[in-house]
């Protein structure tokens, strides 16, 4: 009951669209259905502990319940299978260890078939009927037996579900299989399931609702940060946000200590730090566009929405394992692990939301702005500036090889190849240095001067003081 209240309560506390809501799970709805799946096990006299008994594999148990969910046929819906596997010699029920509970399901059985005129009643006991020996009643056994699958090993069913007749010995009793007719537990999971589906169909689409802002954004930005000689570009204050961003990991993180999706809690938090730091390094009064800053809001408003649909979607699935957990207490079937399982939701139950949406704003946002920690050189850790690509493709800033260089190491820093030596002028890249020029100006000119100072200390020694040029 206090799950069912929170849930309800945070349904309309959060603030969630109303076409959200509806499509959330209806927890209340299903725990009175799973009230009615309990309450018809137990007029089979299949209480939880009876189940817990008949469903354990380890039992020697003459009576053995087998229940799976398995995939209508011309359906994509589950339908559960309660099936009765009853070990029988001469035609009827091995009574050896059978225990008042078994014996009271039997009968309950027994009687659902004697007032079936497809499916005769089983003989329960041998006291009660015992075996026939006459040839000529072969006949009516094996039309008693006709409702019934023969199996005397699982290797014994076909593909269809039917059973292959074996012959039977008194040393080598027959099984038969039987489903017990419910009605309740397969409106309990039709119900869950189309829930489940609904709210698949709500996130794709809201996936595909992002995906278009993400890359609308992704085209306005990039507009925004074209270098341009009148100064008239915020490419400087979108590289620092996107970089505060990445840090932030605000829905997944790529960090050794915390590696994976966070959950709602985490990624709020992680986006509130966002937040506050572009409020506190005041980049939004530093854009030199009104365009900048009605992006950013965008840009913002986008994070918000995805947070909700992560929370929406947690939420949910905590209903979900909550109802299934539910059922598994009051019946002793297992659902919480095999539903999930079979479900084959690619979206809800596999929660890769926010992963997906991740992945889109790093391809389509993210990556327009370009982000100097891309263009390091892996030996100084500055601009790769005057890039020297090496045969085996590593990008090294040229300060660096020609000090490698001169050391007479010949293998590549990275991967170890032997191509040092052989770098000249021609491994330049001149078109890689021409955009670094471009996208990373202000970098470049403090590249160059450290090359500056470092040089004149080699020419001039320790002393040197490096000072710009000067017209007299």
């Amino acid at each position: 009951m206090k799950f069912a209240h929170d849930f309800k309560e945070t349904l309309s506390r959060e603030g969630f669209p109303s076409h959200w809501v509806e499509s959330a799970i209806p927890y209340s709805q299903l725990k009175k259905v799973l009230k009615r799946v309990a309450g018809e096990l137990n007029d089979l006299g299949l209480d939880p502990e009876t189940l817990r008994q008949l469903l354990d594999p380890q039992s020697d148990s003459p009576l053995v319940i087998e229940y799976g969910l398995k995939v209508a046929q011309g359906s994509e819906f589950l339908r559960p299978q309660l099936t009765v596997l009853l070990h029988l010699q001469d035609g009827v029920a091995v009574d050896v260890s059978l225990s008042s509970s078994s014996r009271t399901f039997l009968e309950h059985i027994s009687s659902l078939q004697a007032n079936s005129p497809r499916h005769p009643a089983l003989p329960l006991e041998r006291s009660l009927e015992p075996p026939k020996e006459a040839s000529t009643d072969d006949a009516a056994t094996s039309e008693s037996h006709a409702s019934f699958a023969k199996l005397t090993e699982p290797a014994d069913l076909d593909r269809s579900g039917e059973a292959i007749s074996t012959s039977a010995s008194p040393a080598n009793p027959l099984c038969k299989q039987l489903e017990v007719p419910l009605v309740f537990d397969g409106k309990f999971f039709d119900m869950l399931q189309s829930d489940v589906n609904g709210l698949d169909a709500l996130q794709a689409s809201e996936e595909v609702a992002m995906t278009k802002e993400i890359v609308a954004l992704g085209q306005d930005v990039s507009q925004l940060t074209k270098p341009s000689r009148l100064s008239k570009s915020d490419l400087a204050r979108w590289r620092t946000i996107f970089e505060l961003y990445l840090e932030a990991q605000v829905f997944f993180s790529v960090y050794e200590q915390d590696h994976g999706t966070r959950d709602s809690h985490s990624a709020s938090r992680q986006l509130q730090w966002f937040q506050g730091e572009v409020t506190k390094r005041n980049l939004a009064r530093q854009f030199k566009m009104s365009e900048s800053r009605e992006a950013l809001v965008r840009f913002l408003r986008l994070n918000a929405l995805l947070l909700k649909n992560i929370q929406f979607q947690e939420i949910n699935r905590t209903a979900i394992h909550k109802i299934l957990k539910k059922f598994d207490k009051r019946t002793s079937l297992g659902v919480s692990k095999t539903f999930p399982a079979q479900i084959r939701s690619d979206k809800l139950l596999a929660g890769t939301m926010a992963r997906d949406m991740c992945a889109q704003v790093s391809t389509e946002l993210v990556s327009v702005v370009p982000q100097l920690n891309d263009y390091l050189c892996p030996v100084c850790f500055a601009i790769a500036y005057r890039p020297v690509r090496l045969a085996c493709q590593h990008i090294f800033c040229i300060r660096c090889i020609v000090k490698i260089q001169r050391r007479r190491e010949k293998h590549c820093p990275l991967c170890r190849a032997d191509v040092v030596m052989d770098a000249s002028a021609d491994n330049l890249d001149i078109e890689l240095d021409r955009y670094l020029r471009k996208y990373f100006n202000k970098e470049v000119k403090e590249k160059i001067r450290a090359n500056d100072i470092e040089r004149g200390m080699e020419d001039y020694g320790p002393g040197y003081t490096h000072s710009d040029c000067a017209i007299m």
